[in-house]
């Protein structure tokens, strides 16, 4: 099949268990689409107005055949539906050993954060039979990180972060997508996935390919943003009149003012960020300005890095 271009190389851990699911519903599809064309010309044959068939009393209703073509419907749209939200589920929850990487959409480029310094553009590193993790935004537009060779395909949205994850299982290089029209050169905006030995992607990490630009890790660039804006002196380590304590804040509940409770995820720091009074923090003021236009995505992506460590200032 992959000889007559009917899919992509499978490189992933995920490859498989999504062709099958694709299998699963075309030939489901295309079962039905067989068998009622086949009896939309059995009938027209038999019922042909030239034909002598018996047309007397014909049947109003028959339970049978009606449990049997609601109840096979039903049951082969819950197979899919479960099937298709178990994988889902799963290419959304990324095992907690993944290594993160940041990646911004902007027409008509992918911009790649890794966690320890390298960035690049197009390009994205990574080490097989690792789990990567992507948490992804744009600058502008709507775009969709697509790799038809890992079976991964995410919108990526400004002003909020999604994510997806994968597992290499081959070594070699694949192409990235953007899969959803984002302007004039959508078609431009590509790139490679670059998929390493275990080792060799060590030695590259330390010292990055004239491709790829040598930089501070983002936690260490993010604090360097957090102590710049003063925010400490609002957030420190412990709760104050000001603002509360962000130490160990990611990942845990937050209380708002309206009752309403909060996981407090990347998104929820992005937006606390620049939209601060939108959802104010029980207890608090809404003192802090906002720093929407003033912070570059990537600024964001950096500081948002810091806070998911910990400030422990």
């Amino acid at each position: 099949m992959h000889g007559l271009m009917f899919r992509p190389e499978r490189a992933s851990t995920m490859a498989a268990q999504v062709d099958n699911a694709t299998l699963f519903l075309l030939g489901v599809c295309g079962f039905f689409a067989l068998l009622i064309a086949a009896l939309v010309v059995f009938f027209s044959i038999k019922y042909h107005h030239s034909r002598k068939a018996d047309r007397s009393n014909p049947p109003t209703f028959n339970i049978p055949i009606e449990i049997l073509w609601t109840a096979v419907p039903l049951a082969l749209c819950l197979v899919m539906f479960a099937w298709g939200a178990h994988l889902f589920a799963r290419m959304h929850q990324a095992p907690p050993d993944a290594i993160d990487v940041d990646v911004i959409g902007k027409q008509w480029m992918w911009k790649v954060q890794h966690p320890q310094g390298p960035r690049e553009i197009n390009e994205l590193h990574v080490p097989a039979g690792r789990p990567v993790k992507l948490l992804m935004t744009s600058e502008d537009v709507i775009h969709s990180f697509f790799v038809p060779a890992f079976r991964i395909k995410q919108d990526v949205l400004p002003e909020r972060y999604t994510n997806i994850w994968f597992e290499p299982t081959k070594i070699g290089s694949y192409p990235i997508y953007c899969a959803q029209l984002c302007g004039t050169f959508h078609a431009q905006m590509i790139g490679t996935v670059f998929v390493m030995a275990d080792a060799d992607y060590q030695t590259w990490a330390a010292a990055p390919s004239s491709s790829a630009v040598a930089d501070s890790s983002l936690k260490a660039s993010g604090e360097t943003l957090f102590a710049q804006y003063g925010c400490a002196s609002c957030h420190g380590a412990r709760d104050q009149a000001r603002g509360p304590s962000l130490a160990g804040l990611f990942g845990s509940t937050v209380h708002l003012q309206d009752g309403q409770t909060v996981v407090a995820d990347e998104n929820y720091l992005r937006e606390s960020i620049v939209r601060p009074r939108a959802r104010l923090v029980a207890g608090y003021a809404p003192l802090m300005p906002t720093y929407e236009g003033e912070l570059t995505e990537e600024q964001l992506q950096r500081i948002v890095a810091y806070l998911k460590v910990g400030e422990k200032t």
